[in-house]
């Protein structure tokens, strides 16, 4: 993902991004460094989420603002949800731990806020995003996209036999193609942005 991001940069001629690469609990970057920090689909994923935000509000400048976006619920993003419920049919997967780093960590309205104000941030706030994932791609380019992007779905699809994998796969282009359009794939889609500010006058 930064390469590629380093890459659009370079094609796009932005000479004044930096991509760098860090541990969530341990950012490379000095104290009060950054105007606002985002964590757009990172934060479910950390070892511990209090720590990773305690090092994002370490970085940004006093009086400045942190936001994160997360997942909501499952059933009101059908481009996740859709596929794995399919490959459930087939492959059985046990329950992720109540606080395990997955996806759907943050889903519940509240629980990222609560994680927030431990951290230490002010004025932490909630609020519901909803909007739509488009992409101009065929049905099954989507289908091998879906597949690329997510290590888990990959492995779950290994585990099948190659009849349940044609199975799977046309069961899920048949699901797809609810949400295809002339202009391609579109999605209604749900996050929770949730946001604190640093300590301190800006």
């Amino acid at each position: 993902m930064v390469e590629a991001a380093r890459r659009e940069a370079n094609h796009r001629g932005f000479g004044n991004a930096q991509f760098d690469v860090g541990s969530p609990d341990h950012l490379p970057f000095p104290a009060d460094t950054f105007d606002a920090v985002v964590s757009r689909f990172g934060v479910m994923f950390f070892p511990s989420p209090a720590d990773g935000i305690r090092e994002m509000l370490r970085v940004l400048k006093p009086g400045r603002k942190v936001a994160m976006a997360v997942w909501h619920f499952e059933e009101r993003n059908p481009y996740s949800y859709m596929l794995s419920r399919i490959i459930e049919r087939y492959v059985n997967s046990p329950l992720p731990a109540a606080d395990a780093p997955e996806p759907l960590r943050f889903a519940r309205p509240g629980k990222l806020r609560d994680v927030l104000i431990e951290a230490g941030a002010a004025a932490p706030s909630e609020r519901l995003l909803q909007f739509t994932i488009q992409a101009p791609i065929t049905v099954e380019d989507f289908w091998t996209l879906r597949n690329e992007i997510s290590e888990t779905v990959r492995e779950k699809l290994a585990r099948l036999s190659a009849e349940q994998l044609t199975e799977v796969k046309r069961q899920a282009l048949a699901a797809y193609r609810e949400y295809s359009t002339a202009r391609g794939m579109s999605f209604p889609a749900e996050v929770l942005i949730v946001s604190g500010y640093k300590n301190g006058p800006a």
